[in-house]
């Protein structure tokens, strides 16, 4: 196939409607149509004049009858491929000849025809899983996602999604649908075993003892600069005939206490110590396994989740955080543009280097490729739907616009062989005549 003709091919859009083709491409092979068929006509009209004018000779000799013979069948040749030609788009002349304008006659069925193709020789499981590992997808996708090049680029599409998928998410149809539908998960959800196991977690790793020790130490801070308040609290508690020595002893002894347990409390090994660890292992075994704690703790979320502070408090959180993300985007050296750059670099680097990622996104897009094969009778259909709901003669102009010209070659070859031919049949007749 010419060059000519593979970038003909490119330029034809699965849909023939007028303007399919870039007007430049469009312009160009309109020009080499009109070429071609204008040079197979030249060489048919000049094949005619040849004949005709060898018919002006009053004593024609041999080479003359022989140049009459070559041109009479040159026409024939090259009348006989122009009607060829010309019945696969129209009827020759107009007239409603049998068996012409092929292909608008036959647009459904060659819809229908290649819809089975398609289906038979494209759409198969051993066609498609053959080509997909042999193109090895995820290794080039990985070696594409890390090229230096690719991270600007990505980065600058999702840094122009970004701010519209922020504003449609400040829709309040969207917003009222995200808080039925993610409250209404949330609410069926089971927290306390989670709570329970983080816990368990925290006081394994040791964290729960150092904030249990920062809690104490501001227990006791507080306690030391709130003495003169404690007094306060208990003298205007106490009875008026209590002398305000004893009410002060009583505030004294109260603080006292309290400081000794916190005390107490923050030795590692003290017997308030042991019991406090206790009660909080039996809390972690209640969250996980007590129904009736978790359904105490399940409650205390759901009440916090339906009051109207919290739903107000994180419509506000919302609204700073789009405003905050919009005008990060709006600059030039975003930090959202930024973030997705290096993310987009780590990830196909780690993704090149990991052979079991690599064969997990192969195996996916394997599983994707066999559900689309479950689809090809309906694939085929839809080809075969959308060729036959093209226009008739907007298909013909556009079949014609990129096999035309060169089918104008089959013309030219038809003139020139029925010549030879002519030439080589009277050359015979006349050696055996």
């Amino acid at each position: 196939m010419s060059p000519d003709r593979s970038r003909s091919l490119d330029t034809l859009a699965p849909s023939p409607q007028p303007g399919a083709f870039p007007a430049v491409a469009e312009d160009g092979l309109r020009r080499r149509l009109r070429r071609n068929r204008t040079l197979a006509t030249s060489l048919l009209v000049a094949m005619g004049a040849v004949f005709l004018g060898t018919h002006f000779v009053a004593d024609p000799g041999f080479g003359v009858r022989l140049l009459r013979a070559t041109a009479e069948a040159g026409i024939v040749g090259g009348l006989a491929d122009w009607f060829a030609v010309t019945a696969l788009f129209r009827h020759p002349l107009g007239l409603p000849i049998p068996h012409t304008a092929i292909i608008p006659s036959s647009q459904e069925r060659i819809g229908q025809t290649l819809g089975r193709f398609l289906e038979r020789h494209f759409l198969t499981e051993e066609v498609l899983l053959r080509k997909l590992r042999s193109a090895n997808v995820a290794g080039r996708f990985a070696t594409w996602l890390a090229a230096p090049a690719t991270a600007p680029v990505l980065a600058e599409a999702v840094a122009s999604a970004l701010p519209h998928v922020i504003r449609t998410l400040d829709n309040k149809d969207l917003q009222e649908f995200a808080r039925r539908s993610l409250g209404e998960q949330v609410r069926q959800a089971d927290i306390a075993p989670v709570i329970g196991r983080a816990i368990r977690i925290m006081t394994a790793s040791g964290e729960t003892d150092v904030l249990f020790e920062r809690a104490l130490g501001v227990a006791s801070e507080w306690l030391e600069e709130n003495r003169e308040q404690i007094f306060q609290l208990v003298r205007e508690r106490s009875r008026w005939w209590i002398p305000r020595t004893i009410d002060r002893k009583i505030a004294e002894a109260i603080v006292t206490g309290v400081a000794d347990l916190l005390s107490k409390l923050r030795e590692p090994d003290s017997e308030v110590r042991l019991k406090f660890r206790e009660a909080l292992a039996r809390l972690i075994d209640d969250l996980i396994d007590s129904p009736e704690q978790r359904e105490q703790i399940n409650a205390f979320k759901n009440r916090i989740l339906e009051h109207p502070e919290v739903h107000a408090w994180v419509a506000v959180v919302w609204r700073k955080t789009s405003r905050a993300m919009l005008e990060d985007l709006s600059q030039p050296a975003s930090k959202a543009r930024i973030a997705v750059e290096r993310l987009c670099l780590l990830v196909g680097r780690a993704l090149a280097t990991d052979e079991a990622m690599l064969k997990h996104i192969d195996s996916f897009i394997e599983k994707l490729a066999v559900y689309l094969v479950s689809w090809r009778h309906e694939i085929g259909a839809f080809v075969a739907e959308v060729v036959r709901s093209w226009d008739s003669h907007t298909l013909v102009d556009r079949l014609e616009l990129v096999v035309g010209s060169d089918l104008q070659y089959i013309r030219m070859n038809g003139t020139v062989v029925g010549a030879f031919a002519g030439c080589l049949i009277f050359l015979v007749s006349q050696l055996f005549g």
